[in-house]
């Protein structure tokens, strides 16, 4: 492998670890726990993982002999900084509690498992990727492990390479498929553990006991810096508006810490936008009125910031995208005669088949976008909403709004678009110390789980905003953060996604200062991820956390 001047650093870089997992450690079981909502259906679903304790770690004294485990490790869905500390973490874990101990990887994520692909990771492998992004050293997938003949797959390999247990480093789907599979060998009594890791870049795995999903910290620090290149070129030429989307479909966790970092003028939170019932409309109107305000400074630029999912949390457009799956959903009449009309004709013809409310809205769009909004279809025949352009359809609406109001005489100034969207930049940079620090722990915290026979857990590492030293390891069993939800127009149990609360710290500190960066340029350029130098420059975790823990 070829090797910059900085990766030869980073390999030599020791993650640092709490206290309580340097040397012998001791676990400490809390109070039994409960599923977040739906308990008892939860508890019938998960008779033999459900109502387990918390756990904590102390420093233990008296050392044991411990035998040798096996241990076979799965990266699954997307990438995010540090999974492969995470694997590092277990590797050196599991050696710690017997030399003789194996790590083995499923190739290709949760498919690997299925299909007996996989490789021994020895020590000349993992000292390759230790404090590297990406997730290369065995690759990930989106495999769904939901099938008990998946679960008799799996089980097959881990008996054919004597597995003691799985460890599924993943978001909230594959943790929940994670605690089935740990139910599943629990209730068949296959001997097989099943412990989770939380990642994912969104922030939307978080909760009392997981305080961040791992990679959020480097990939927010990633696209900080980028926003602040923009804001700096704006601050320069003095005659664009950028609008920027950020990856984050679900919650807007990413493009509020990316805003504290930043100080841009305009950041979008689908959370307020939901919460407030706003039209597209008056999401149009409140973005033109920052840009007539800070025109009528003498400032025709400006940086804002949108979510990926902006579009599913304002509720007309929730709608309309639920009338057009309806509408032309794969094989009905309707997408027959849809697909056979000429394309001039299908944007009216659409018009014509929804309820007059949603046509409104479909009728404002600009043409590229609603065209974009027919024929984007999912697997399942939905829209896919990723791929709509959210930038460039307010930044389009935005600059009708101004030309209306320019011919009312209520705007002078002039108004120039660039469009952004930062999303794969982040998901495989290199971790940031926190992060390299953070995945480090949950891994070795996986490998002290795994020797006291826990199943059914998820790494826990919290008190994230004091000194490494500090942090508090642990588990959480899954089904403690579970309730019960429609997927696929069934209900199932699953992890619940945390969105922002527009009740907590960091929300309402954002509020407190969003009208002072919209009118005046108060930008923050952070620059790039410091890996040496002071700790306070290399090693300070995100602003969500810091308010959120203050």
């Amino acid at each position: 492998m070829n090797i910059s001047a900085l990766q030869k650093e980073r390999a030599k870089y020791q993650p640092k670890l709490p206290k309580s997992l340097n040397g012998t450690v001791k676990l400490v079981e809390g109070v039994k726990t409960e599923s977040v909502a739906d308990q008892k259906e939860i508890e019938e679903l998960f008779p033999n993982t459900y109502g387990m304790p918390l756990i904590s770690f102390e420093e233990g004294s008296d050392a044991k002999e411990n035998a040798p485990v096996n241990v076979g490790v799965i990266l699954s869905g997307g990438q995010a900084p540090g999974g492969h500390n995470v694997i590092s973490g277990i590797f050196d874990g599991i050696k710690s509690i017997n030399p003789a101990s194996r790590l083995f990887g499923f190739l290709g994520g949760p498919g690997g498992l299925v299909d007996h692909k996989y490789i021994e990771l020895t020590a000349d492998i993992i000292d390759e990727y230790r404090n590297t992004g990406g997730f290369d050293i065995i690759g990930s997938g989106r495999t769904k492990l939901e099938e008990t003949a998946q679960f008799d797959k799996g089980l097959e390999v881990a008996r054919e390479l004597g597995l003691n247990a799985l460890v599924v480093i993943g978001g909230d789907d594959s943790n929940t498929n994670a605690c089935v599979l740990a139910e599943y060998y629990a209730s068949i009594n296959a001997g097989v553990q099943v412990i989770g890791c939380p990642k994912t870049i969104d922030g939307d795995l978080k909760n009392e006991m997981i305080e961040t999903s791992f990679g959020f910290d480097t990939a927010t620090k990633v696209y900080s810096e980028l926003i602040g290149n923009i804001q700096r070129d704006a601050n320069s030429a003095k005659k664009y508006w950028h609008f920027i989307k950020l990856m984050g479909r679900s919650a807007s966790h990413i493009g509020l810490e990316c805003a504290l970092k930043t100080q841009p003028n305009i950041t979008l939170i689908s959370e307020e936008v939901a919460e407030k019932k706003q039209t597209l409309s008056e999401v149009v109107n409140y973005m033109a009125d920052i840009v007539v305000n800070r025109a009528e400074n003498g400032d025709n630029f400006g940086v804002a910031l949108i979510p990926e999912g902006l579009v599913e949390f304002i509720p007309e457009m929730k709608t309309l995208i639920s009338e057009l799956n309806d509408l032309l959903a794969e094989g009905s009449l309707k997408e027959k005669e849809f697909k056979h009309l000429k394309k001039s004709h299908r944007l009216t013809w659409v018009a014509e088949h929804i309820t007059p409310k949603s046509a409104k809205v479909f009728k404002s769009l600009p043409n590229g976008i609603a065209t974009q909004l027919t024929l984007d279809r999912d697997p399942h025949g939905n829209v896919q909403v990723s791929l709509i352009e959210t930038e460039k359809l307010l930044g389009e609406m935005v600059k009708e709004r101004l030309e209306e109001l320019k011919k009312a005489g209520k705007f002078s100034g002039k108004f120039g678009t660039q469009y952004h969207f930062f999303g794969y930049e982040g998901r495989c940079a290199a971790p940031s110390n926190f992060d390299a620090d953070y995945c480090y722990s949950l891994g070795y915290t996986a490998s002290v789980l795994i020797s006291d026979g826990k199943t059914g857990y998820m790494s826990s590492v919290r008190n994230l905003t004091a000194p490494a030293e500090d942090w508090i390891a642990g588990g959480v069993p899954i089904t403690m953060m579970m309730n019960m939800e429609k997927r696929h127009g069934h209900m199932k149990p699953v992890i619940q996604k945390a969105l922002v609360e527009l009740d907590g710290a960091p929300y309402k500190y954002f509020v407190s200062k969003r009208g002072e960066w919209a009118l005046h340029t108060h930008f923050v350029y952070p620059g790039p991820i410091q890996y040496f130098g002071p700790s306070e420059v290399c090693d300070p975790t995100t602003e969500t956390l810091k308010l959120e823990q203050s």
